[in-house]
């Protein structure tokens, strides 16, 4: 099976599975007399003001002879009103009536309730899993969709344990590191979350649409000097200036702290993670060959004074 199949067919089984899941292959929608189309016509012309038939036909790929009998048959049933456009005569916009509202309004609540029934069994991170997962979805699938700004928070529960496997992964598939790696790692979060300062360390983590793109972390090493710890970013969001955007919150935090200088320790194979350092201001001050990770490696210093 080709990769192009295999998605082909992945897509279809998920298609088949979720119409089945939300009743959508019922003769009426939700138990009303209302086909799927019929109920999805309805609710655009109750959230769109000043909607148009052309609107409907281009924005839900409908056929514009089979929309029209719709709305006719919306009409004689007093569903809608018809007027025409200020703008443009030869258009009508569509509005529902009060009959329509109140087939409209049990519509959309029955339809909310089914779906929180569905989300019921779900805990937190899996809703938030999901969440992440129809957006990127909806973000794929929508021709020159625009993603939103990457941005920083907080770190919350879970999200170590997360940025550990993520890590640990990439650095085992670019460079071969083997699960010493891992441990130490998780070592490193681990005394982070026990002993976490929240007046003078840090941790973020850089999300675009509720994804999860790198982190941080920012840790007291010695009276007046932070150090910078675990600075990750996601092999997809290279180029996004996920890297830089991290290494300047934990310089705007250390400022406000009150440390005078910020240190690091990384790699000389770590090309890309070195030119983002030294284009933020830190310098090399040491460095010495090791054996880590099952390799041989060259351990950096580098500082930065504030």
């Amino acid at each position: 099976m080709t990769p192009e199949t295999e998605v082909l067919d992945a897509v279809r089984a998920f298609n088949r599975f979720y119409t089945a899941r939300i009743g959508v292959l019922e003769e009426g929608l939700l138990d009303s007399p209302y086909s799927l189309t019929e109920a999805r016509v309805l609710y655009e012309i109750a959230h769109r003001p000043s909607v148009t038939a052309a609107d409907l036909a281009r924005d839900l790929g409908l056929d514009p002879g089979y929309l029209s009998r719709l709305l006719k048959k919306f009409t004689a049933q007093g569903l809608i009103d018809r007027r025409k456009s200020p703008e443009d005569a030869r258009q009508h916009l569509l509005a529902l009536t009060e009959a329509g509202r109140a087939v409209v309004e049990p519509l959309e609540a029955q339809s909310r309730a089914e779906v929180a029934a569905l989300l019921a069994p779900l805990s937190p991170p899996d809703r938030a899993k999901l969440l992440t997962a129809l957006k990127t979805v909806q973000s794929l699938l929508t021709p020159g969709a625009q993603a939103g700004p990457v941005v920083l928070r907080p770190h919350r529960p879970g999200d170590l344990g997360w940025v550990i496997q993520r890590q640990t992964l990439l650095y085992a598939h670019e460079y071969g590191w083997d699960g010493s790696f891992e441990a130490m790692v998780a070592e490193i979060a681990a005394r982070f979350i026990t002993n976490f300062q929240p007046d003078k360390e840090a941790c973020w983590m850089a999300e675009r649409d509720g994804e999860i793109l790198g982190s941080v972390m920012l840790v007291e090493s010695a009276p007046g000097i932070a150090q910078l710890r675990m600075l990750y970013v996601e092999a997809r969001a290279r180029g996004l200036g996920v890297g830089a955007k991290l290494v300047a919150a934990c310089d705007h935090f250390a400022r406000q702290a009150g440390y005078r200088a910020i240190r690091l320790w990384t790699n000389a194979n770590l090309l890309s993670a070195r030119r983002l350092y030294e284009a933020a201001g830190y310098r090399l001050i040491e460095s010495e060959p090791y054996q880590g990770f099952g390799q041989s490696l060259v351990g950096e210093t580098w500082e930065k004074t504030l």
